[in-house]
């Protein structure tokens, strides 16, 4: 294991990827200024829907979390540079985890990706070469790296692609329902709109994300299809720029592949002045104990925490327990309509409320079909009212469709939700079974 993880090679690969993951950092945060997300997803909400246990989490008042990404968008020109790399990377890893936490109405699986890698690239030697922090100190330069420097990547990505294929195998993605419905929305696309409306396009890019997915590291590993998987990869991510407008995040899955390319054939692209690093060397170093066991508990818990939703009762896809940090993307359409009564403890008298009073168009989207939302906002719903010195029972009822489905009952409207407790590894009995778990 020492020789296989601690053999120095070439760091070409992972001194282009961190120019290109700085610059990727860089565009995410003054495109969110830009595009509108920010005053969207964090400013114009009263509060937002943080992750469950981080309700302190929320955004800085007025318009200072335009300050906060423009920080951000400055530790990734520093990352990029090269600049108190360590100290640039970790910043932008706080940063960026702290504005994940905070919100979940914009919940994205790239987003936890981005979080992940921030923070294994705080521990990687990233800046030994083509950096400021060389430039300004020289005995900092190195041409090598340990070997595992690479394998947290693709063993990374490896199980991401992996339990992303996996979670494709279930009937609404297998006849081709999920995808007609993401591609509804994309019909007025100019010249593709029409093309993405066929039944027989829809089966390609289901079973094709599947293949993709399951296939794409091991044909990348493999010398024979390296280059036919990364034209594929170029192909599909791509598409999924086009289409889905994902940000950076098909562009960061393109800069992946450095990581499977031999290390002469990047630096002859790359860095043509870099000497290149050819020796054997394996250079154990004194934390090698701590740094094994640190990367083999963080593998355990990515392995781990995809599978979860197998130890709650019912459907994933309908209660969406174990369904975030899982790599479950894009598998289902929810719609419902939800009706929140809003009861005075004391008097019994119901008290009228409107959604557009307390939510946004946004967050009330997954208000009406997302339990642990709805568990949310029935208790923003009794602090609230408390505030007022009106303490308030909530009941909830709502109707869901999952992937143009009949609607059905989602929350039980006997329970009164606001005063529920969270569990995180345990079903919610208010959450009504789903038709295939009634069968």
């Amino acid at each position: 294991m020492h020789k296989f993880l601690f053999k120095h090679i070439d760091n070409s690969g992972l001194i282009v990827f961190r120019i290109i993951f700085g610059l990727l950092c860089f565009l995410e945060a003054v495109g969110a200024i830009f595009t509108g997300w920010i005053r969207r997803t964090l400013i114009e909400p009263e509060f937002t829907f943080s992750f469950i246990g981080f309700e302190w989490l929320q955004p800085l008042p007025g318009d200072w979390m335009y300050v906060y990404y423009a920080v951000m968008g400055i530790f990734g020109l520093c990352i990029m540079l090269g600049y108190k790399y360590r100290l640039s990377m970790l910043m932008f890893a706080l940063m960026w985890t702290t504005t994940y936490l905070m919100q979940k109405s914009s919940y994205n699986n790239h987003y936890y990706l981005l979080m992940l890698l921030s923070f294994l690239m705080v521990f990687l030697p990233a800046n030994r070469y083509a950096s400021l922090d060389v430039k300004l100190n020289p005995s900092l330069k190195r041409i090598s790296m340990p070997s595992w420097c690479k394998w947290v990547f693709v063993l990374q990505l490896f199980i991401l692609y992996t339990y992303a294929s996996a979670a494709k195998f279930y009937p609404d993605w297998l006849d081709g329902s999920v995808m007609k419905i993401l591609m509804r929305s994309k019909a007025d696309f100019y010249v593709v709109g029409d093309l993405l409306q066929q039944k027989t396009v829809h089966y390609i890019l289901a079973y094709g994300g599947i293949l993709f997915d399951g296939l794409i590291i091991p044909l990348l590993l493999f010398k024979k299809t390296r280059k036919y998987a990364f034209f594929a990869s170029i192909f599909f991510h791509l598409f999924n720029s086009f289409i889905f407008h994902i940000g950076i995040f098909p562009y960061m899955s393109l800069a992946f592949s450095l990581f499977f390319f031999e290390p002469k054939t990047i630096k002859n692209i790359f860095l043509k002045q870099k000497e290149y690093y050819d020796a054997d060397d394996i250079i154990i170093p004194k934390y090698n104990t701590v740094l094994i066991s640190l990367f083999s508990i963080y593998f355990i818990i990515q392995i781990a925490l995809p599978l979860r939703h197998h130890f709650f009762t019912d459907d994933v896809l309908w209660t969406e327990e174990g369904h975030r940090l899982s790599w479950r993307m894009m598998l289902r359409a929810k719609s419902g309509r939800t009706f929140y009564k809003v009861v005075n403890a004391k008097t019994e008298d119901i008290i009228p409320i409107k959604l557009d009073d307390y939510l946004t168009k946004k967050q009330q989207r997954g208000a009406r079909s997302k339990p642990d939302i709805i568990w949310q906002f029935a208790q923003h719903l009794k602090q609230d009212f408390a505030k007022k010195g009106i303490p308030v029972k909530v009941y909830v009822n709502a109707f869901v469709s999952v992937n143009g489905k009949a609607t059905k009952q989602l929350i039980d409207p006997k329970i009164d939700i606001a005063n529920e407790t969270w569990q995180h590894f345990k079903h919610h009995d208010w959450i009504l079974p789903s038709e295939e778990n009634e069968k």
